[in-house]
């Protein structure tokens, strides 16, 4: 049997991208939760509860770039060339975010300014993946094998939409993790923001949800004509489902279910973008066969992924494992 490779290369970078999406997105939305705690034990506490795991979940974010600039290298250019600047804000928040995150215990005289850092880098590096995520959806103008288009496409309203419906799904899974990780009134507190930040970002899934069927016609085909439209029910009818169930586990004093919950929706949005664009990899103009590499390319870089992902995926399982439980504020789980 001639198993398509341009097929499974595409869902390894999709897994490591939905990867990365969950176990960095409650880090980074921790720092975006972070002016909103109390100087001090809370911030302390909120910052413990990461403290082991942050770098790690970045690894991901490595292997879907690096996989898509091996597998599908005209993708990684042109989407490189159009989104040059929302990358570059990007890359630079999480290096800056990091330096935060490390000095802020280091230098205690300086604290909150490291802190500020720590804030910011969080909300820009959001703010960035989900304009990056926009423009995407939007589409590249694209010429012969390269970008045809502006320096400011990418900046437009719908990509910031998205950009901060990234912001505040991002920080309400760093909601439900500190539920999950927490006690007492930092809790207490992590609870309330999950109920206000699942009511805003189940908003902006809606309108974004709303908008993007008429961003093409490809679109509007896939989501809104019949018979799709009965293939595709499904994906909202369950993102209203969990939904439900979310605010009544919340409301019901669940510690683990609010987060599971919510990682659930997030691979229900995945589902959605990729019924929105498959089979392409750059919408309208770059399908994933059009930017692979050479078969024989892919099966080397098949073989060393099949090596490396289950190391990845066992090391990280074995970190969350010791650092299961709850974090007090001197950072010891129980």
């Amino acid at each position: 049997m001639n198993i398509d490779l341009t097929i499974v290369w595409a869902a390894i970078i999709f897994f490591a991208v939905f990867v990365y999406v969950v176990l960095d997105g409650f880090d980074l939305g921790i720092g975006i939760l972070f002016p909103t705690l109390e100087v001090g034990q809370q911030r302390d506490t909120a910052m413990n509860s990461i403290a082991p795991l942050w770098d790690g979940n970045e690894t991901w974010l490595v292997l879907g770039g690096g996989g898509m600039l091996a597998a599908f290298p005209l993708a990684y250019g042109v989407i490189l060339s159009a989104l040059y600047a929302p990358i570059v804000v990007m890359l630079l928040a999480l290096i800056f975010r990091g330096v935060a995150f490390e000095f802020r215990w280091r230098d205690s005289a300086h604290r909150a300014a490291w802190d500020l850092a720590f804030s910011a880098g969080s909300f820009l590096a959001a703010m960035a993946q989900g304009v990056v995520l926009g423009a995407l959806l939007q589409g590249v103008k694209v010429g012969g094998r390269a970008y045809a288009g502006g320096w400011w496409d990418w900046l437009t309203p719908f990509s910031l939409l998205t950009g901060v419906g990234v912001v505040l799904a991002y920080a309400l899974i760093g909601a439900t993790w500190l539920v999950l990780k927490t006690e007492g009134e930092l809790q207490r507190q992590a609870r309330r923001h999950a109920k206000r930040f699942g009511a805003a970002t189940l908003a902006a899934i809606i309108v974004v949800s709303l908008a993007t069927p008429f961003l093409t016609g490809n679109y509007f085909d896939r989501w809104l004509r019949y018979p799709n439209i009965l293939l595709v029910a499904p994906v909202p009818l369950l993102v209203a489902i969990a939904s439900y169930a979310f605010a009544r586990s919340l409301q019901a004093g669940r510690e683990l279910a609010p987060f599971l919950l919510t990682l659930f929706v997030f691979l229900l949005c995945f589902v959605g973008i990729g019924i929105s664009i498959f089979p392409y990899v750059i919408p309208g103009a770059v399908t994933i066969w059009d930017a692979a590499t050479e078969r024989s390319s892919q099966v080397f870089l098949l073989v060393g992924t099949a090596v490396i992902v289950p190391l990845i995926l066992a090391y990280t399982a074995w970190a969350y494992r010791v650092f299961r439980g709850k974090v007090t504020v001197d950072g010891y789980h129980s």
